[in-house]
Parts: structure tokens; C-alpha cells; sequence
């Protein structure tokens, strides 16, 4: 069973900006007829639907003693202390506070943030931050998997 798993999709209003770009498409190809106009249509809303679907595939996860967010795969025994934030202290993580040299898995429609040190000696990440909706739940599912292991 896994404690945590959350997969980090688009907001509804970037699905409408796809079509739109479909929209646009469809109007760039009309001088050259209905046929281009009805392919600039669909495929310009298909690739734009495709770009927004794999956008928003991000997944974030703790199973098997380990932090999945996106393609990171971090054991839970390599992490320290894990820091709730909320929407201010989030967008501070993501811009004047954040290091170059941090893992971030990030997405700007979503408010909210935990951010949690790496505490691995070889590894020069100084702290993963992950974007998510429920940062209470997922340090208290990284909190569940530490005392497991210990």
C-alpha cells in the first residue's frame, strides 16, 4: 500500500488554451482551404493537448522507502527534515531563496510546497522541493516511512 501518491494535472483553463491554440491553427491554414483548416485545427489542438498532458503527468509518491517526484527517485533514508510550505514561503523557495544546485519538481498553478533537505553526504543536492497540494500529507507519509525503516 502506498501512503502517498499524487499526480500533479493541469488546471482545467490550460485544456481551453489548447483548444484555443487549435482555434488559432485552424484560422492560420484557412487561406489555403477547408481541408488545411479542419487539419490545422486538429492537429494543432492535438499537439498542444499532448504538450498540457505530459506537462501535467508529474506524478509525486512515496513507496518502497523512497520519494518518486517526477523522474527523482530519492530514498527516504537520504532525506532530513521535511518543511511544510504554504503559498508565500513557497513562492519565496522558488525564487529568491531557491539554490541552483536544489531538485525541484515544480508547477506554478499549484500553490503549496514542502521542501526537504538531502542529508546524503555524496550527493550535492541541498534540499528537494515538490510541488504539491497536500504538503501536510506527504511529510507525514515520509515521516511514516522513516520511523518504518528505523
Amino acid at each position: 500500500m502506498e501512503p502517498y501518491d499524487e499526480r500533479l494535472t493541469a488546471p482545467r483553463s490550460w485544456w481551453f488554451i489548447a483548444l484555443m491554440v487549435g482555434v488559432a491553427m485552424g484560422l492560420i491554414m484557412l487561406p489555403f482551404g477547408t481541408l488545411p483548416m479542419l487539419g490545422g485545427l486538429i492537429g494543432g489542438s492535438a499537439l498542444a493537448a499532448v504538450a498540457v498532458s505530459s506537462y501535467g503527468s508529474a506524478r509525486v509518491r512515496v513507496v518502497a522507502g523512497s520519494l518518486v517526484a517526477g523522474d527523482a527517485k530519492i530514498p527516504v533514508s537520504a532525506l532530513g527534515t521535511a518543511e511544510v510550505l504554504d503559498a508565500d514561503e513557497a513562492t519565496a523557495w522558488r525564487s529568491y531563496k531557491a539554490d541552483p544546485r536544489a531538485f525541484m519538481l515544480l508547477r506554478s498553478y499549484i500553490p503549496t510546497a514542502l521542501r526537504v533537505e538531502v542529508t546524503d553526504p555524496q550527493d550535492p543536492t541541498p534540499y528537494v522541493y515538490v510541488s504539491t497540494r497536500d504538503p501536510k500529507a506527504l511529510a507525514a507519509a515520509l515521516a511514516a516511512v522513516r520511523s518504518d525503516a528505523s
